[in-house]
């Protein structure tokens, strides 16, 4: 193995850590503090809404219209992005819950109703787990063939996804803790959805011999778009707002916002 593969996959292995980050960030709240649980969700729910239409969604189309005609790789890649949507439903339709996923019940009722809202929030933390590792996947991916290409390329790349995976990892270790109350756990499981990124570096290591890597990446990165979309107006917003005051939420959707767009700029 060459040392620039090694260098890629290490870079990629870097860059889906620091999910772990967020994870130690989330670990040393309060359990009870639900303002923090409030904006944690809300911040990242801001994050990955502004990531996937101001990056993912450009970044997809711009690898399609590599093979395809505007119109063909515009309409692919929003059928990858519905797709993505659509699979991540089926993950939400049957991961077990006991109450239903669709109906948030008054935040009033969170003292008599605690089992309930830690089931909720347990199922929150696992479906954003899926959701991160799915969309951590093709980011492994595009780290591994970016630096491939280019290296200087690749470690921008590698950076900007390093900053972004902070908050995710807190989006997943949030609601672990505060349901389950293990701070290890909540960790653990916050470092794992990260390192999936190193399964997109070895489908990259695969598909840069035998396939079309762009015209792949562009379906997959549409896709992400979908599942990140899903995920956060299915689950992060509406537990964020459950837990605390509306405009708590709000402020830490236009955070998450904000710090992504900062971080694009400064990286880009």
């Amino acid at each position: 193995m060459s040392s620039k593969i090694i260098m890629a996959m290490a870079l990629t292995l870097l860059a889906g850590m620091s999910t772990g980050i967020g994870g130690l960030l989330a670990m040393f709240q309060k359990k009870n503090s639900s303002r923090f649980l409030s904006v944690s969700l809300g911040f990242s729910a801001g994050v990955m809404i502004y990531l996937s239409f101001v990056e993912i969604i450009p970044e997809s189309v711009e690898y399609l219209l590599l093979s395809y005609n505007p119109v063909k790789a515009h309409t692919l890649q929003v059928i990858s992005f519905f797709f993505g949507m659509f699979v991540i439903a089926l993950i939400d339709r049957f991961v077990p819950a006991g109450d239903n996923p669709h109906e948030i019940p008054n935040v009033t009722t969170l003292a008599s109703k605690e089992e309930v809202y830690q089931k909720r929030l347990l199922r929150t933390g696992i479906l954003s787990a899926i959701a991160i590792t799915v969309h951590n996947i093709p980011e492994g991916l595009a780290t591994f063939t970016s630096y491939m290409a280019d290296p200087q390329i690749g470690i921008s790349i590698a950076v900007a996804i390093a900053i972004h995976n902070i908050p995710e990892g807190i989006a997943v270790a949030v609601p672990i803790y505060f349901a389950t109350g293990k701070r290890f756990k909540s960790f653990f499981i916050a470092l794992v959805s990260g390192l999936s990124e190193m399964v997109g570096a070895l489908l990259g290591l695969l598909l840069f011999t035998v396939t079309n890597t762009d015209l792949t990446l562009g379906f997959i990165l549409a896709a992400t778009a979908g599942v990140m979309i899903y995920i956060s107006f299915d689950e992060l917003l509406p537990t964020a707002e459950a837990y605390g005051e509306h405009h708590l939420a709000l402020y830490g959707v236009l955070s998450g916002m904000a710090v992504m767009a900062v971080s694009l700029i400064l990286l880009g």
